[in-house]
């Protein structure tokens, strides 16, 4: 479990580490693959606690109590819950991403904290989007912290990790439409009155860094550089925030 918290590890094993009641709740109903949990004592002195070990155990999961100090070196977080579980996550490819005609796609290229990436997985799939595509360069998204924030939808939204060249090429191969979100873009509301090109065909929407933005290589294959306009004197918005906007007025524009 020490292994897990490290990237090469838990891609080495296939495995990952959810922390918390309802993340171990939310994968157990997903019908993700578990490996074993380790709980604290003070857990089974609570309901919920007591029925999820309870719910553990008819799936045949493995679960070993430790002591508080050796369950507070396991946790990835502040103020533990009591339990932490090693999963196998599902491996997402992009074909499990339903590109029918006017599907939305979010795609985080550079997110490097790994809160911003589960937030942004956590509103493509709330969204409706069909799925997130991961760049290079971007957080773990089944990194502990990354799967809190997602808060279970990355157990049932497709999230696929591509490099730049394959990328472009499932772009070009399913004629998805690539708008880049930019400070310095489109009005979004005129960009959807504008691109004819986008009509009935999927659209995949970039958002980048939060410092540096969106990879020059990425906007230049983009049709469109698209701007939420702010308020005067707003210097930007949060990456999540930004995506939460985008994806909910190309959704309901199309």
């Amino acid at each position: 479990m020490r292994d897990l918290h490290r990237r090469k590890a838990r891609g080495r094993r296939g495995l990952a580490l959810v922390e918390g009641i309802r993340l171990v709740e939310e994968a157990l109903a997903a019908g993700v693959a578990f490996r074993g949990a380790v709980v604290a004592p003070e857990l089974l002195r609570t309901a919920r606690g007591a029925a999820l070990v309870e719910d553990l155990a008819r799936h045949a999961v493995p679960v070993e109590e430790v002591g508080a100090r050796t369950f507070a070196q396991l946790a990835d977080t502040e103020t533990p819950q009591g339990i932490i579980a090693v999963i196998e996550p599902r491996r997402w490819t992009p074909a499990d991403i339903a590109l029918a005609p006017g599907a939305v796609v979010l795609v985080i290229d550079g997110v490097q904290d790994p809160g911003n990436v589960g937030t942004l997985i956590r509103t493509a799939h709330a969204l409706g989007a069909a799925g997130t595509v991961v760049l290079r360069g971007t957080a773990d998204p089944t990194s502990p912290k990354a799967l809190r924030a997602a808060l279970g939808a990355t157990f049932r939204h497709p999230v696929a990790a591509l490099d730049d060249a394959a990328f472009i090429a499932w772009t070009r191969q399913h004629h998805v439409v690539l708008w880049a979100a930019a400070a310095d873009g489109t009005p979004l509301h005129r960009a959807l009155g504008a691109d004819r090109r986008a009509a009935g065909r999927p659209i995949a929407v970039i958002v980048g860094n939060e410092g540096a933005g969106i990879r020059p290589q990425l906007n230049a294959v983009a049709a469109q550089r698209v701007a939420i306009p702010l308020a005067q004197g707003a210097e930007s918005l949060n990456v999540a925030v930004a995506a939460g906007i985008l994806l909910y007025e190309v959704t309901r524009g199309r």
